[in-house]
């Protein structure tokens, strides 16, 4: 079992803490990790991109003019792709990008991102956060407290003060232990745990 240190809120160190293999030591799996990423991108697209065609384009019944003896190119309408105002060709359609990937390879995926930052030294583990009033420079503080400058923020339970006081902040993002993904704790230069989201954690993805 990896050991990490555990920190307060003004930066500094007050234990340690043991960190479970099954979750924190599993084995880098990068496909995986490649194929949860682009499942969650894919599945975020909305898919409404629309363009007519020529037979969708209103107006061009009409032949502009006879088919031979003009000097011109045959034409049947005015509403062709090649015409100003016509329809394109292969026009995009609305469609559905999602697909699924199996819960075990999804669950692979999360466990692989999540060691990678064990072995890269970016998890930082905080005893708690705990506010008295919603103010994002408190917030701001503690992560200049635990040299954290771009990160995810994964707390225990949804406490206001600490939700409200760091939505205000570009480069930090909050998240609860049941909703953390591969994507969101790859992109994330620090992973911030508080002590009790590390154990839920655990319980849920071991």
């Amino acid at each position: 079992m990896a050991q990490v240190a555990v920190y307060n809120m003004e930066g500094k160190e007050v234990g340690t803490i043991e960190l479970s293999d099954a979750v924190f030591g599993a084995k880098i799996n990068e496909h995986l990790v490649h194929m949860a990423v682009v499942q969650q991108l894919a599945n975020n697209r909305q898919g409404t991109q629309k363009a007519k065609t020529r037979a969708e384009v209103s107006g061009g019944g009409r032949k502009p003019w006879r088919q031979k003896e003009t000097g011109h190119a045959r034409q049947g309408s005015t509403r062709a792709p090649q015409w100003t105002g016509g329809g394109m060709v292969f026009a995009p359609v609305p469609r559905d990008y999602s697909f699924k990937i199996n819960r075990k390879e999804k669950r692979a995926a999360l466990k692989s991102v999540l060691t990678d930052k064990v072995v890269n030294s970016n998890l930082v583990v905080v005893d708690e956060l705990k506010f008295d009033e919603i103010k994002t420079k408190n917030f701001v503080k503690v992560m200049e407290n635990l040299n954290v400058e771009n990160g995810l923020v994964v707390v225990n339970e949804n406490d206001t003060n600490v939700m409200m006081s760091a939505r205000n902040i570009p480069a930090v993002k909050m998240a609860l232990p049941n909703t953390i993904n591969v994507y969101d704790v790859m992109k994330a230069k620090k992973l911030v745990l508080t002590r009790d989201a590390v154990k839920t954690i655990e319980e849920v993805y071991a």
